[in-house]
């Protein structure tokens, strides 16, 4: 079965050694989500003076990976069905690892086999005219957008369909956490690297590190995912009931173990499997839910400071290194609140986290548009956007994929979450390409000064409260087929 250990816990009570070591595995997948979204943030700028990039094409440069990210969570939905969650976080490794090495060198591979890793050495060359290592370049990024899609809706989905209903909030919170410790972890990398050499060793060399860097988590995650077990959902699913029970009493215990197994099968017998169970009544209403929840995630501009936030502060007048490491408090403030969420998503509820963070991150952004429209100074945008990242990640930011994990059916969950996360993805595209257009428009600039983009997130902050005030039902210490028995009587 399983290589990973259990603690010294009985049959009877179960292993929550093994448990918490099981989702820290799966959240691997999380934090690569995380590494692989915010390296470009560090790597953008001596990207654009090397290749010499056009506004569009840095654009294209920091959020190609979406596309694979949309391409990735749309796939991953149907081959987790079929072959299982384990085995996606598996390929999804894979991918990440390949994306690292290619994006760092690119070369054509071939000469790649034959000239050995050009990062050694003193008689370094690219091997590619910059016109032709650029397309190049973003398709390993693309690539490397497979990968974060795929693992971005399986590893909390892995997570919880193994946990304990009691923790079950905690534990997903878990990748949340991940995502925001790859972030912070690679802020650190960037940072460093970019006080490695001048100027000039960072427009050539140095943002080829910073992508290369990541290889190593992405072999972690590929080597620990052999030493873990399926989901125990997945495999009643797939008939293979004393696999299921095995892993479920190592969970729980001997004797709750078969009563949720019970559960599952009766749930699982009643489903058909198909994705138009998804549009009939009560689970047509959860999966606009769901979709909703996801889009207004991103459309609410979290992902511009992270792709975009050392750039901004040196818009406000900072240097390299020092936007850099304003960056880093950005990561540390993100990996922070998080931790609070963790400890208080299963006590406070869902709910009320989500209510309260969408309600501090709308206050958050109308202050930034203020000050940007007053031309204040930086040390205020930096306290707004401090805690503007605080309310995110205290509530939209890991609330949202437990209750992602959580409201679908086991049979078609991995198709579900699947059609929410791709939307998600497009979500996150467009913010990404349109943050550029509406920051730089003359008319805008002279209006708002940098401040436009900010009032209308702000905006979908206030559709966030509704949703989740008026549709959104409390999902704390109820079991996924108590979650899911809830929307068929609807």
């Amino acid at each position: 079965m399983s290589a990973i250990p259990g603690d010294l816990s009985s049959p009877q009570r179960g292993s929550m050694l093994f448990t918490v070591l099981v989702c820290l595995v799966a959240a691997l997948g999380g934090l690569l989500f995380g590494y692989d979204t915010a390296v470009i943030s560090g790597a953008i700028g001596p990207m654009e003076t090397y290749f010499g990039f056009s506004p569009a094409q840095t654009g294209w440069a920091a959020s190609s990976a979406l596309v694979g990210c949309v391409l990735g969570a749309l796939l991953a939905g149907t081959i987790s069905d079929h072959l299982g969650r384990k085995r996606v976080l598996i390929i999804s490794a894979v991918l990440f690892l390949i994306s690292a090495i290619g994006s760092a060198i690119p070369l054509e591979l071939t000469e790649f086999l034959t000239t050995g890793y050009p990062l050694f050495g003193e008689h370094y060359r690219l091997g590619l005219s910059q016109a032709a290592a650029y397309p190049l370049l973003v398709d390993y990024r693309i690539l490397g957008g497979l990968a974060v899609g795929a693992a971005s809706m399986t590893s909390p989905m892995y997570i919880a369909e193994i946990s304990p209903a009691r923790i079950r909030g905690r534990l997903v919170s878990v990748n949340q956490f991940a995502i925001v410790s790859g972030m912070l972890v690679v802020y650190f990398v960037n940072y460093f690297i970019a006080r490695s050499g001048d100027d000039l060793w960072m427009r050539t060399e140095g943002w080829r590190w910073m992508f290369a860097s990541e290889a190593i988590p992405a072999a972690l995650l590929l080597v620990f995912m052999f030493l873990v077990p399926e989901t125990p959902r997945f495999l009643a699913a797939r008939g293979n009931r004393d696999k299921a029970l095995s892993v479920l009493t190592r969970v729980n215990g001997r004797a709750e173990a078969e009563q949720e197994l019970g559960e599952i099968e009766t749930v699982i017998a009643q489903e058909t499997g198909s994705i138009r169970m998804l549009f009939q009544p009560g689970l047509k209403k959860v999966l606009v839910i769901g979709v909703a929840l996801a889009v207004l995630q991103q459309v609410t501009g979290i992902n511009v400071f992270l792709y975009y936030a050392p750039e901004i502060f040196k818009k406000l007048g900072t240097g390299t290194d020092a936007a850099m490491l304003q960056t880093v408090v950005v990561g540390a403030v993100n990996l922070l609140f998080t931790i609070v969420a963790i400890w208080t998503v299963d006590r406070l509820g869902r709910k009320p986290l989500m209510i309260v963070g969408a309600a501090g991150m709308c206050v958050c952004l109308s202050a930034m548009g203020t000050a940007a429209v007053l031309k204040s100074t930086q040390l205020w945008v930096l306290g707004f956007i401090l805690g503007y990242i605080a309310c995110f990640a205290l509530a939209i930011g890991p609330v949202t994929w437990v209750i992602l994990s959580e409201i679908f059916p086991t049979r078609i969950r991995g198709r579900a979450m699947a059609i929410a996360t791709t939307c998600l993805w497009i979500a996150n595209f467009i913010v990404s390409m349109t943050f550029p257009i509406m920051d730089g428009n003359e008319f805008l600039l002279r209006t708002f000064n940098h401040g436009f983009p900010f009032f209308v997130y702000a905006i979908f902050c206030v559709g966030t409260i509704v949703l989740v005030a008026r549709w959104v039902p409390e999902t704390k210490g109820r079991s996924l087929e108590q979650i899911e028995e809830h929307w068929m009587r609807r």
